[in-house]
């Protein structure tokens, strides 16, 4: 009896592998088996099938392991009496970008060419050609991250080929939570600076390159230089040999020199300031200094940048000013000058930034060319007849970015990519102080107060386009509407 009943087993699992070989399902069976399986690369999943006599009532297993940043799932399912049996292993390694999804479905029972409809889910999903097909839908959610595995819900999704049909169905796997290993917090980098100074008080340094003589800072060498604090009558001098290039970082500097700049650059092949993020710096000057007549003076190229803010007062002459030339890539200023706030002997450059300017002469000035690129900028010129708002010597040349500008004159663009303005209010000066608003087709563009009366008035924008309409507003009132065509546009106000 016992070899009769082993026989008699054996004899139904050849059936049941037919059955399923043949891709036929039984109308009275509830459930199929179906496992999606991914595997790191190009790693074709091991599918492994067994097939019992037992009646097991929809049970599913799942387990999730995570090591070393790879995550593994097994799940299996087992049908009614009559289902096959699927077990399957999942490997997701966190960060490779790369998966590859096998399935395998087995059902039983016979009836011949039936097929239904539904959806599924998985990274990649195949079925044999030929035959009847069947599928239903499946979800899933897993992910793994440095060495820990989150729990959820596993789908998957199956296809198995065998005799020319295929047959998708639905399992659910249910993931226990993985056990999670403990990471250390991690340790904010500090950046390393050639010299930290704090200029409060007597300057106080940390590092190397830097000399102090009373409360002037002196920087002697190339290198990153990070200042903090202030001086009611001091100087930072920057004196590096000339093929070196300096970084001054200020992060909440306050400045006052009665001798000259707050900031000399004397010597150095290039000197970069940059205003620490979020930070809110201030530079004075109030000598009479006709050599070093910048609140910020280079002899060499200056480029400055960050996410801060700068505002400078110039009782002497200049803003900013530089024998070479001078680069604003980025920041926040406000500057207000006795003559020039930007000057510059060659070329001044202006890639970013909000800049305000309220100049006593020129609001910006070049010796050389002005090339706008980008960034916003709001300017006023000064009182003097030949004096403009904005002023190039060679050419102004416009990339990008925003110009809001009123003074006694302005040099326009030699070359714009897109239409500018100039409105003349020549016929009828605004007065020093009074509110000039422009209106770019029907919106207010900007709105500010010219420190000096003012006859003419330019505008940049990307906005512009030809066919745009344009009108100002002074005070409240009118002073005129128009349209844009071609690239130079001149309006006379009304």
């Amino acid at each position: 009896m016992k070899y009769r009943r082993i026989i008699s087993m054996m004899s139904a699992l050849a059936m049941l592998t037919l059955s399923a070989g043949c891709g036929q399902s039984d109308g009275g069976a509830e459930n199929a088996l179906e496992i999606a399986v991914t595997t790191e690369n190009t790693e074709q999943a091991a599918e492994v099938s067994t097939a019992a006599s037992d009646e097991v009532s929809g049970t599913t297993t799942a387990s999730t392991n995570a090591k070393s940043g790879k995550s593994t799932t097994t799940a299996a399912s087992t049908s009614a009496t009559g289902s096959s049996t699927t077990t399957a292993k999942t490997d997701a390694v966190a960060g490779n970008g790369t998966a590859k999804t096998a399935s395998a479905t087995a059902s039983s029972g016979s009836s011949g060419g039936s097929s239904s409809g539904g959806s599924s889910s998985g990274s990649d999903s195949s079925s044999s050609s030929g035959g009847a097909s069947s599928s239903g839908s499946s979800s899933s959610s897993n992910s793994s991250s440095g060495g820990s595995s989150s729990s959820g819900s596993a789908a998957t999704t199956a296809a198995a080929s065998s005799g020319g049909a295929s047959a998708v169905t639905t399992a659910a796997a249910s993931q226990s939570p993985a056990s999670e290993t403990p990471t250390e917090p991690e340790t904010p980098v500090e950046e390393e600076y050639t010299a930290k100074v704090s200029l409060s008080g007597s300057p106080a340094v940390s590092g190397s390159g830097v000399s102090v003589s009373g409360s002037s800072v002196t920087i002697t060498q190339s290198g990153d230089y990070y200042f903090t604090g202030s001086l009611s009558d001091g100087q930072i001098l920057v004196e590096a040999p000339s093929e070196e290039k300096v970084k001054l970082i200020l992060d909440g500097v306050d400045i006052t020199c009665t001798t000259g700049p707050a900031i000399l650059i004397n010597d150095a092949k290039k000197c970069t300031i940059e205003l620490a993020d979020g930070s809110s710096n201030y530079l004075t000057d109030s000598a009479k200094d006709d050599v070093n007549n910048g609140v910020i003076f280079s002899n060499d190229t200056l480029r400055i940048k960050g996410s801060g803010s700068l505002e400078i007062t110039a009782n002497n002459a200049h803003g900013i000013a530089s024998d070479d030339d001078v680069i604003i890539e980025s920041g926040t200023y406000v500057i207000n000058s006795k003559k020039s706030g930007i000057f510059a002997h060659d070329d001044i450059t202006i890639n970013g930034g909000d800049l305000t300017i309220f100049g006593g002469t020129n609001g910006i000035k070049s010796k050389g060319t002005l090339n706008m690129n980008g960034g916003r900028a709001v300017v006023s010129g000064g009182t003097k007849e030949e004096k403009s708002s904005v002023y190039a010597y060679s050419a102004f040349n416009y990339t990008g970015g925003e110009l809001y500008a009123a003074g006694n004159q302005v040099t326009a663009p030699a070359t714009s990519v897109n239409p500018y303005i100039v409105l003349d209010l020549s016929a009828s000066p605004a007065a020093a102080g009074s509110e000039l608003s422009l209106y770019l087709d029907g919106y207010e563009a900007v709105s500010f107060n010219p420190h000096n009366s003012y006859r003419c008035v330019i505008m940049l924008s990307p906005d512009i386009a030809d066919g745009s309409s344009f009108s100002a507003d002074i005070d409240g009132s009118s002073v005129g509407s128009f349209t844009v065509s071609g690239i130079q546009n001149v309006f006379k106000a009304e």
